[in-house]
């Protein structure tokens, strides 16, 4: 069907609006990372800086280890991605291909953790780190995420959807259940591992509570974290606060741009749309 020429125009209108809904918070936060402490809190709002200061990236670089906080940030996201798609596709497998006692019960019961706010588990958590005396390590940051209720439940849709005379195929020739899931059914879910992987690893990226609550050591902290401390307590220098943001986005934002296709084809093989 041939769109008529206000049709376009209305579409192209619509997503440009969109697009820099989107995109306006990022180069927002890049034009005051490049403003004076006076430009920042000047009223009227001013929109451009009189003069780039690109000292403020300097002055952001000397307050804090940025290389060993994106050191930290990628040792954490590397360790939660990886251990979240191993538990998770195996327990994803055994709820969808298993039979054992109780399985629908248990899958129910696991599925109403997703209503519940993960802000009420963090004093446990905390508890078990510290009786492990996991406080202030890299390990702490990881384990409470090796495992999440939705990665399970997002790889058991996979899963269910594979026809099951592969399986039976495969147990005549006389493979085990492990080499089932390893060889057989793992390969075929990987739009599923690549669409968890994608949001774990933003989820692990941004992550800002955990970190502040179970590391106090600035040298165990991520790059969320340690940009919390640029918050002053009385005065907060807010062109610093951007040019740290801008440094700890910039990653994900080159990551996202070499990627950018195979992100949006994983997350549309899902169906998950946000």
């Amino acid at each position: 069907m041939k769109l008529s020429r206000s049709y376009k125009i209305a579409i192209i209108t619509i997503l440009i609006f969109v697009t820099i809904i989107m995109v306006g918070p990022f180069i927002w936060m890049f034009i005051t990372s490049l403003k004076t402490y006076d430009e920042t809190i000047h009223t009227p709002m001013l929109w451009f800086p009189a003069k780039a200061q690109w000292v403020n990236y300097k002055i952001v670089a000397g307050k804090y280890p940025f290389f060993i906080l994106y050191r930290n940030t990628f040792l954490v996201v590397i360790g939660t991605v990886i251990s979240q798609l191993f538990f998770a596709s195996m327990a994803a497998y055994a709820f969808a291909r298993l039979k054992f006692p109780f399985r629908n019960t248990i899958f129910l019961a696991m599925l109403c953790l997703l209503m519940v706010p993960s802000q009420i588990f963090l004093i446990a958590q905390y508890n078990v780190m510290v009786k492990f005396n996991l406080t202030n390590t890299i390990q702490a940051l990881i384990i409470p995420h090796m495992f999440t209720v939705f990665g399970m439940f997002l790889l058991r849709q996979f899963f269910a959807a594979i026809p099951i005379e592969l399986e039976d195929a495969a147990r005549i020739d006389g493979a085990g259940t492990f080499r089932i899931y390893w060889q057989i059914m793992m390969p075929l879910v990987t739009p599923g591992l690549v669409a968890l992987g994608i949001l774990t690893m933003i989820g692990s990226w941004k992550e800002l509570l955990w970190p502040l609550i179970v590391n106090s050591d600035m040298t165990k902290m991520t790059l969320s974290a340690g940009l919390a401390y640029l918050i002053g307590e009385h005065t907060t220098f807010y062109q610093q606060v951007m040019a740290g943001a801008v440094i700890c986005v910039l990653p994900m934002i080159i990551i996202f741009t070499f990627f950018q296709k195979k992100f949006v084809e994983s997350i549309a093989q899902t169906g998950i749309k946000g």
